[in-house]
């Protein structure tokens, strides 16, 4: 049954496309975090091993998060690897073990793509008169900007 919650078919369609790109950006990224969280060495290795647990750990619950609001608003939730590296903005580094600095880069750089791709969402959520979307997705970008900010705290 479709939701009838007062925002049109077609802005229903490309708010769950936009939904759907965004879940496919927080499962890359929640992937190489883990990845790095796995194989950081050196001597911060307990702060930054922590420091990566816990932010995939918050990038877990807006995965379901965002899963779930796809799924309220009538559509369906891709869910391969496959699916979300066809249109991921994350690049992937695969066969690549960068040390702690590089790692801290990288994520940083992954962080601050994902504010801005959640920008342009905010925006086009607005355009097609979903404010639930809106509040929703700037949680979501308010939260990788303080992932982001405290990433580039290394770095300086």
């Amino acid at each position: 049954m479709k939701p009838d919650i007062g925002i049109s078919e077609n802005h229903l369609k490309r708010i769950i496309a936009l939904l759907t790109k965004t879940l496919a950006d927080e499962v890359t990224l929640y992937t190489k975090i883990r990845k790095f969280h796995w194989n950081v060495s050196g001597d911060s290795f307990m702060e930054l091993h922590k420091l990566f647990q816990a932010q995939y750990n918050e990038l877990e619950e807006n995965i379901d998060e965002i899963a779930e609001r796809i799924n309220k608003l009538g559509g369906k939730t891709i869910g391969t690897m496959t699916e979300f590296l066809e249109i991921t903005s994350i690049n992937e580094s695969p066969n690549v073990y960068p040390n702690q600095k590089e790692m801290i880069k990288e994520l940083l750089a992954d962080h601050e793509t994902i504010v801005k791709e959640l920008r342009k969402n905010i925006d086009e959520s607005n355009e097609n008169k979903d404010v639930g979307t809106v509040d929703f997705l700037t949680g979501l970008m308010q939260q990788h900007e303080t992932m982001a900010w405290i990433l580039r705290r290394y770095l300086s």
